[in-house]
């Protein structure tokens, strides 16, 4: 069967291949149509004379999406039936329990219930493992597409759900019932103006009701006559719609001002993206956050804001893509999401940091190196450059992280702590008081079994480098030996210096996911701004006219 799926693959991708060479377009087309008569040809073939049964379905479904991942990554299928996650795209709405579920081992887990949906309504809590659905149990084999697809269904139907609750006694095994409903994704967590009076607005998604949310934020802000400047956090916002980045980005610049223009292969991909709405602000000092999970509609704020010298950005060097989709409708109900265009900001650069057209031996796409990038500048003269993401105007080196953290969290250990510690400890902390004691921080080391926290030592590693370079170089002996053995004793990886060593970061760790238990989305990010050194950054920034100014109009 996978034999059938790579025949089949290959064949498609040659037609491809074919089709996009630089040939004549009449000889390009023959050639195109007689690869398709061919693939038609074999998949007769297959279905009348191969020996097995085929799962017609199940192999173009996994042929096409072979295809289409040859092509770029954000060209997508969606059969009829199966479009869920297109309309949580699009519309920032789906039908279900509300609840983010992830895997843990082998086990499916209830990972975050949204406020006032029907999970949390019901009583689901962070750490519950899904044992039953209506009746069906939850195999470890099942993955979290096969479960979510379990939980979803038509708004006002009917749903059971058993649970195993852990660290509650010896866990429990808790049933639920109750009805699905229609779920709007909140992509606006959190908005509010601090002591300082620096205005802070979380953004996650580009919906259709992103834009409006924004603006709500912003309106409540602006009447604030403290009001200093405001931060827009984009950080791991992967995009969404494309109008939505141009209304926001309108929220601050005059109507009628270009904030992206697109182009494609036909002359219907090739238009400009302008506001229309009268702004709110065109003064209020504005920085945005980026790191490199900010893609597509977050880019085209963050950047025409950039281009315009209407915001300082702040942070990391976001993701760069550069490519717009667009849904296409199939037979039978089918949609395609196709790449159409590529699109650029207001001073003419293209962002897009990967060039799918162009691979290297391995398949992988090619990224234009820094140095052959082009030079564009801002409305003020401000260099800036194209080929891959948006450069910072103020860069902020996230934390230095380590295998010992990594694993922290991989592993899950600080969410099953955390887990622990609520079930234990159910009354709330007061906002004002530390959600993580030295008692806390010691009871967290504690809970670590060392006999299954696994993570690379580093500095144990290089020693072994040592031992093998002094081997090959040909300086081994027993002195030498002798010292590195001293170097060895002295460095040798002791796991609760390790954890003190880190606490500072396994403290804010802890912190994040308490307050994601304890207290309201809005206020587990209000706290979690307290040590956010970006954030910081920023509204440093905006707290010194003089540097804001400067970093807008350079001499």
């Amino acid at each position: 069967m996978k034999r059938i799926i790579s025949i089949l693959s290959l064949l498609i991708v040659l037609v491809v291949a074919v089709g996009s060479q630089t040939t004549p377009a009449a000889a390009r087309k023959d050639r195109f149509a007689s690869k398709l008569r061919s693939l038609n040809a074999i998949v007769k073939e297959l279905e009348t004379n191969y020996v097995d049964t085929l799962n017609a379905d199940k192999i173009m479904d996994e042929t096409i999406d072979m295809l289409l991942y040859q092509i770029d990554p954000y060209t997508e299928y969606y059969p009829a039936g199966d479009q869920d996650e297109l309309q949580q795209i699009s519309e920032g709405r789906y039908a279900g329990i509300g609840a983010v579920i992830t895997k843990k081992g082998s086990e499916v887990i209830i990972n975050e219930p949204q406020e006032d949906a029907p999970a949390a309504k019901a009583g689901l809590r962070r750490g519950d493992v899904i044992l039953v659905i209506d009746g069906d149990s939850v195999t470890p084999a099942m993955d979290v597409t096969q479960v979510s697809k379990r939980l979803r269904g038509q708004a006002g139907t009917d749903i059971t759900v058993t649970v195993r609750r852990p660290y509650v006694g010896a866990d429990s095994i808790l049933t639920f019932a109750f009805k699905r409903a229609s779920i709007k994704v909140n992509p606006l967590p959190y908005f509010g103006v601090d002591s300082t009076g620096v205005g802070y607005i979380l953004l996650t998604t580009f919906n259709e009701s992103s834009a409006r949310s924004v603006r709500h934020a912003v309106e409540e802000m602006l009447k604030d006559p403290e009001l200093k400047g405001i931060v827009l956090d984009l950080r791991s916002n992967g995009g969404g719609l494309l109008e939505g980045a141009v209304q926001i980005a309108g929220l601050f610049v005059p109507k009628g001002t270009e904030i992206v223009h697109t182009r494609g292969r036909i002359a219907s991909d090739e238009k400009s993206y302008r506001t229309t709405a009268a702004p709110l602000d065109t003064r209020v000092p504005l920085a945005i956050l980026t790191d490199g999970g900010t893609a597509s509609a977050s880019e085209i704020v963050a950047g025409s804001l950039q281009d315009l010298d209407r915001a300082v950005i702040v942070g990391e060097r976001s993701f760069g893509k550069g490519l717009v989709q667009t849904p296409r409708p199939l037979p039978f109900g089918d949609i395609l999401k196709i790449t159409t265009a590529r699109y650029y900001i207001p001073s003419g650069r293209l962002i897009q940091a990967l060039d799918y057209s162009h691979r290297d031996a391995d398949g992988r796409p090619m990224r234009t190196p820094d140095s052959l990038t082009n030079v564009y500048k801002t409305v003020h003269g401000r260099t800036v450059r194209d080929g891959g993401g948006i450069t910072p105007d103020v860069s902020v080196a996230p934390r230095e992280s380590n295998r010992l953290l990594y694993n922290l969290m991989a592993d899950m250990w600080v969410y099953d702590y955390a887990t622990r510690h609520v079930a234990r400890h159910p009354q709330a902390p007061a906002p004002g008081d530390s959600l993580v004691t030295d008692s806390i921080f010691a009871d967290f080391k504690a809970f670590i079994d060392p006999s299954r926290l696994q993570y690379d030592r580093q500095s144990e590693a290089a020693i072994e480098l040592l031992r093998k370079a002094a081997r090959i170089e040909g300086y081994e002996s027993d002195s030498v030996s002798a010292q590195i053995d001293i170097l060895a004793g002295l460095m040798k990886h002791d796991l609760n210096h390790d954890l003190d060593f880190n606490r500072e970061a396994i403290t804010e760790l802890l912190r994040t996911e308490l307050a994601a238990r304890y207290y309201s989305n809005a206020e587990a990010v209000r706290l979690a701004l307290g040590t956010d050194s970006t954030y910081h950054a920023a509204r440093a920034i905006l707290l010194d006219p003089a540097r804001y100014n400067s970093l807008l109009r350079p001499n």
